[in-house]
């Protein structure tokens, strides 16, 4: 056969299944765009923050799965609407080689346009994004103008890997079937399926543990590690429930004769029926996307809105300095650097210090179990800080006294509601439970509560902490008095002229580490690394929500594309067996209707089951507000739903197209 004629056949073919294949080429260049410009920002020499190149990392490699995924699973649509096509072929004389060649330029073909258009089209966006992240970061840091060599090396390697494989794939299906089954490709799966009930119990069983999970979990800690089984979970019971449960579901429907046997019940189900066993993995596949695209979006927007609330939570006071002894000198040295601050135009504000000891335990009804071992990794895990009656009286301007078996109790995320409480093993009265500390106003906010003691005095507090310390096993002889000592920390606020107020935190910052022991923290140093972690989350929840709604979109439209094809004979005979136009086009849009949006109620069921879960995790990043947390939820699943509708009136038009043709 003429060589020439490969091209020229490619070519015709990719013309001639342009519906199918310019989607597919315009995806596979986006998903080239993304991964390029991803990859370049996580390689730029401007990102130095060391979370923000830790999330693009992982975003680089999630895109690069993705891909992977999507695009050979997309691939699968189109060689199954070319099967009867490359029948055809084979019915005039091409053998599989010939078709092999062919097939091979269209692949080159399709991947050096998607390639190349791909990466030309991440360069001129790719600083776009780069200003998009610095304006989401707060960030004024310039950047010039440059191409990856490195990021170019490895889109160009992956994506011809992609397509390399997509390519086999598509040598394998031809080469396993024979001339008369590719001509009937496009009308296998016709026979009625079975119900599968085992299958749609164990659907029912671990959508219902996802849930159980979503719901039940307390601790955000143990929300931690039940999100990942729970997310598992759901796929897994939602998988087998479109796979299954709709088969069971409309059986059962067809049983009901009733219902079944109306002219506008009978033709949808019946059709259901025949398509759900082909409908069913894409259907699963848009509710996951679906529901990723809204947990996504979601939690980063509302994690980014919210940051002001997790500052707030975070710095009661602005500014903090902390000393892990008793060192008077380095007492003084601390209170003549403050001082200091104000002859500098700074005005230093609501100061404040005490002394506390710092412990962690768990509790067991009025029992407090402390220890001076902190261990995050146990749910129950509090923080407790003892402190005199006397620094209580100070901070809070008091004259409250306190015998030396009472105390006062404060708890920051709740209340104790006990009447006395035993510390180890002593017991002692609760004299009074606060309501309102200045050191700490009340929050939900962290994955530990936080409880303050205040104790009759710093004798007491002294006595308590060494007590504690030296029957906590494990903890070497020399180590006792170091972990017995009591804390020092100073708190205040500052006000003055802008550029003066963050030279003087940098002064302060700066003079600091030459003091042993002593740690210095304020909300606006925080603030730059709160917009960093955030503001990155945003980032690449946006990045990777238009992903997702791109892949949910053509796996939309190819699956009505191959339903429009598969369908219009069936209604043509539908017609000429006594159904009228009006009643065939009911039927149709029936059919779309209840296929197009089960997955996005679903999808609005699972985000539904997963807000107590997804609100507990928020809590770990010092989000609390769930009032906003709601509403970012319901914002993004409306914007969602009207682009879901979008996309439906869209293809569903491509689909009544097809359809109508005679």
């Amino acid at each position: 056969m003429n060589n020439t004629l490969y091209p020229k056949l490619a070519v015709t073919n990719l013309k001639n299944n342009r519906k199918t294949y310019v989607p597919y080429i315009f995806t596979a260049v986006l998903c080239v765009m993304m991964f390029y410009m991803i990859d370049a920002l996580s390689r730029s020499e401007s990102v130095e923050e060391v979370t923000m190149q830790i999330c693009l990392r992982y975003a680089v490699a999630v895109v690069m799965i993705f891909s992977l995924i999507f695009l050979f699973y997309t691939n699968s649509f189109l060689i199954k609407r070319r099967k009867k096509e490359i029948g055809v072929y084979h019915i005039l004389g091409m053998g599989k080689s010939h078709i092999s060649k062919m097939m091979l330029i269209e692949m080159l073909i399709t991947a050096g346009v998607s390639i190349v258009a791909g990466i030309v089209f991440g360069v001129i966006f790719g600083k776009l994004m780069y200003l998009i992240l610095l304006k989401i970061l707060h960030s004024k840091v310039s950047m010039a103008f440059a191409i990856s060599l490195s990021s170019v090396r490895d889109t160009v390697l992956l994506f011809v890997v992609i397509f390399s494989l997509s390519f086999l794939y598509n040598l394998l299906q031809i080469k396993l079937s024979n001339p008369i089954e590719l001509l009937h490709g496009g009308n296998q799966g016709e026979k009625e399926p079975k119900t599968k009930w085992f299958l749609t119990l164990i659907g029912v069983a671990a959508l219902g543990t996802g849930y159980y999970l979503a719901i039940t979990t307390e601790h955000p800690l143990d929300a931690l590690s039940h999100f990942f089984v729970a997310v598992v979970c759901v796929i897994v019971g939602t998988y087998a429930l479109f796979t299954a449960g709709s088969i069971a579901i409309l059986k059962m429907l067809k049983k009901n004769k009733n219902f079944y046997y109306q002219p506008k019940h009978f033709t949808t189900i019946s059709r259901m029926i025949y398509r759900m066993k082909q409908n069913a993995v894409g259907l699963a596949n848009i509710c996951i996307l679906s529901t990723m695209v809204l947990i996504m979006v979601s939690t980063t927007v509302s994690l980014y809105a919210g940051m002001e609330d997790i500052l707030k939570a975070r710095f009661p006071q602005d500014s903090s300095i902390t000393m892990q002894s008793q060192d008077e000198k380095t007492k003084m040295l601390i209170n003549e650097l403050i001082d200091k601050t104000e002859k500098e135009g700074v005005k230093i504000l609501s100061r404040f210090e005490y002394d506390y000891g710092a412990l962690s335990g768990t509790q067991n009804g009025d029992t407090l179990n402390l220890t001076p071992v902190t261990n995050y990794g146990r749910a129950t895990l509090f923080i407790v800080n003892l402190i005199p009656v006397e620094d209580y009286n100070r901070i809070e301007k008091k004259q409250v006294s306190l015998k030396d078996d009472e105390v006062m109790i404060y708890r920051t995320n709740g209340t104790y509601g006990e009447n006395s409480v035993k510390i180890n093993d002593r017991t002692y009265k609760i004299a009074q439970e606060l309501t309102e500390l200045k050191a700490e106003p009340k929050n939900k906010a962290g994955a530990f509560g936080t409880y303050y003691i205040i104790c009759s005095s710093k004798e007491q507090v002294q006595k308590m902490l060494y007590e504690i310390v030296s029957n906590t096993k494990g903890i070497e002889p020399e180590y006792i008095d170091v972990l017995a000592a009591l804390n020092h920390t100073v708190r205040f606020n500052m006000s003055g002229d802008g550029n003066k107020y963050e030279n003087v935190i940098h002064n302060m910052q700066n003079e600091y580490p030459e003091l042993s022991n002593v740690e210095f923290q304020n909300r606006q140093m925080s603030e730059n690394s709160f917009y960093e972690l955030y503001g990155s989350l945003l980032f690449i929840g946006i990045y990777m929500g238009i992903l997702f709604v791109v892949a949910t979109v053509l796996i939309i439209y190819y699956k009505q594309i191959s339903e429009g094809y598969d369908d219009r004979e069936r209604f043509q005979i539908m017609q000429k067996v006594g159904m009228s136009r009006r009643e065939v086009k009911g039927a149709i849009r029936r059919q779309i209707l209840l296929v197009f949006f089960i997955p996005l109620v679903m999808a609005m069921v699972h985000i539904s089951m997963a807000f107590p879960l997804i609100r507990r995790l928020l809590l770990l990043f010092g989000m609390a507000n769930t009032k906003l947390y709601v509403g970012c939820t319901a914002g993004t699943v409306l914007a969602f739903a009207l682009v879901y509708g979008l996309i439906y009136s869209m293809t569903a038009r491509s689909y009544y197209k097809i359809v109508e043709k005679a």
